[in-house]
């Protein structure tokens, strides 16, 4: 019987991370969650979907993330008149979601600190996926057909940006820092195919690990 495993995924704009995460969990046959995080989450907090959309992946300018990170950080902060951000409270909601689809077997999870917010799980697989700044430039420009070469560079920086600004505040490490991932990618070198087979290939054999 195959152990069970939490895949994170981690990613570059334009890197094809979303799209290398969701044949890993096709090929192994689990779940795969990504925007559906920020769905639960708007639900379990009665949240407008309106507003956390624009509140994702946008760091608040707050310390709450200095505070304990445990399960009982959204009544604590609350109890002492705190008013919290929709980024801080849409985060910890998150990290909650999270933690619950880990506890329910092996799965897929692409962005959302995932790595950090289950950093305690016995059975991860921490994935960081780059690739060549041209390579990821035609992925927009294929993607999005009113987009100028220029444009498509401009929307990969500052996409790039903005997740490490998330990631770096909520986490206090670094985004893309080698060290904090188990596996660190180039999916240019191998394309979208092979490198998603890679990675599977390493989950079957952690899976199957005596």
């Amino acid at each position: 019987m195959s152990k069970k495993l939490i895949i994170t995924i981690a990613r570059q704009y334009g890197s094809g991370g979303r799209e290398i995460g969701e044949r890993i969990a096709a090929a192994l046959g689990i779940p795969k969650y990504d925007k559906e995080l920020i769905t639960e989450a708007a639900s379990r907090g009665d949240l407008d979907p309106g507003v956390i959309q624009k509140a994702d992946e946008t760091a608040a300018n707050s310390l709450l993330y200095t505070l304990a990170m445990g399960s009982n950080v959204f009544g604590t902060a609350m109890s002492f008149g705190y008013k919290m951000p929709i980024n801080d409270k849409l985060f910890l909601l998150q990290s909650d979601v999270i933690k619950s689809y880990a506890k329910e077997g092996s799965c897929v999870i692409i962005g959302r600190c995932a790595d950090y917010v289950l950093r305690d799980e016995p059975n991860l697989l921490r994935v960081f996926i780059y690739g060549d700044l041209e390579h990821r430039q035609q992925r927009v420009l294929e993607r999005h057909k009113d987009v100028k070469p220029s444009q498509a560079i401009d929307i990969i920086n500052k996409t790039d940006k903005r997740r490490a600004s998330y990631y770096n505040f909520y986490t206090g490490n670094k985004w893309g820092k080698y060290d904090n991932y188990d596996i660190a990618i180039n999916s240019s070198t191998l394309g979208i195919e092979g490198t998603a087979k890679m990675l599977t290939r390493i989950a079957k054999i952690m899976m199957e690990a005596e």
